[in-house]
């Protein structure tokens, strides 16, 4: 299928079309080694066979309760003190604007991340999740990554479990996958410190899926790590999904150096954002979707990945602040004709999915969820 005159990236590729784990050694040789078209091919043989021609996106808002936080992670350019000029906190009838206008615009979910807000209790984490949901309660709530989840337990001092239940409780459906970053301890100890490591990181993850949340997972590259910690990052990721089996995604996340304390370091071009995700794809063997996140990668790139073994490009994403503090360029949200256009020029055929990837099937507004899971109708 492939003529490849190196040996050993012939034999990574026998591999993949046996269907055969890679190891640690195959991988690192993927990223230091490979040529990125062969590299390509090879994510794009997994990603058809997993996916088919399908490319998934879903209507979705963005939330970020406030954005004061405590932690001053270097790379982060979201962040503000209590006292800055920038620093905001949404109130509850804030909350409901944002999710009636999710709802108006026929958004099946709602995406919450945010700042850790010190002078917060707990129960305001908490009641964020219940004006959502009671507010618009057909609307997915996906919220809270490991690290708010560690600040919650901290705060309250409540186990990671019991703080899940509370938010499960109030409305909680589903977790991203932020905060991982890289979770080699060297790497996180030079751009994230104070932040929860990467033990806690695996054990909110594990708990979750023990109570029947599915999560995301994340990687941020392009900054101080090698290949080494991408690589190991890959395969701890691997292994708790062969623990669990809670993921549903992994999205491979570009540092974005504009506006952070790492601004001199060069932003990853798009050439490594395709080796990426399509390196993602090879390794993570049991996870059935890979993201290229357009918001971050700009439209072409997003575009590209999908050939490059991705099969999702994220949604409609309103309201999204975080990537755009850091300097992204990219529109603040995209309209679903934008989406069918940007994946049909692709050679992919649109699928809208709910959160938990199943098929959304729409009349304007409405829409109704077509799977093995009863179907519920939006009005």
């Amino acid at each position: 299928m492939f003529r490849i005159s190196d040996p050993v990236l012939r034999n990574v590729a026998d591999k993949v079309l046996a269907g055969e784990r890679l190891s640690a050694e195959d991988g690192l040789y993927l990223d230091e080694k490979a040529d990125l078209q062969t590299l390509g091919q090879l994510a794009n043989v997994v990603r058809e066979r997993r996916n088919g021609n399908w490319a998934y996106y879903n209507t979705n808002i963005h939330l970020n309760p406030t954005n004061v936080c405590v932690y001053r992670c270097r790379f982060c350019a979201f962040r503000a003190d209590l006292k800055d000029a920038k620093a905001y906190t949404f109130t509850d009838e804030m909350l409901r604007e944002r999710v009636l206008e999710g709802r108006a615009s026929g958004a099946t979910e709602i995406h919450v991340v945010g700042g850790l807000h010190h002078q917060k209790k707990f129960e305001w984490y908490v009641n964020v999740v219940r004006v959502i949901h009671e507010t618009c309660p057909e609307i997915h709530i996906k919220a809270w990554t490991p690290v708010e989840i560690s600040w919650f337990s901290f705060i309250s001092k409540l186990s990671i479990r019991d703080v899940l239940e509370k938010m499960v409780d109030a409305g909680l459906g589903s977790m991203p996958g932020g905060g991982a970053e890289i979770f080699d301890p060297e790497v996180r100890k030079q751009i994230c410190e104070h932040k929860a490591d990467s033990d806690v990181w695996f054990d909110v993850h594990r708990t979750a899926h023990q109570l029947g949340l599915r999560s995301n997972a994340t990687m941020l590259y392009g900054h101080i790590e090698k290949a080494e910690h991408r690589i190991d990052h890959l395969l701890k990721l691997r292994e708790l999904q062969d623990e669990t089996g809670g993921f549903q995604t992994f999205i491979p996340l570009a540092f974005h150096p504009e506006n952070t304390e790492l601004s001199h370091i060069e932003k990853p071009d798009g050439l490594f954002d395709l080796r990426m995700i399509a390196l993602s794809r090879l390794m993570l063997d049991n996870f059935d979707h890979i993201k290229a996140y357009w918001i971050m990668l700009g439209q072409q790139t997003a575009q590209l990945a999908l050939s490059y073994g991705a099969d999702d490009i994220d949604g409609t994403v309103v309201h999204e602040l975080i990537y755009h503090d850091a300097g992204a360029k990219t529109p603040e949200g995209m309209k679903v004709d934008q989406i069918h256009h940007l994946i049909r020029e692709a050679g992919r055929e649109p699928m809208e999915r709910d959160t938990l990837y199943r098929r959304v099937v729409r009349n304007g507004r409405d829409w109704t969820v077509a799977g093995p899971v009863c179907a519920t109708s939006v009005r």
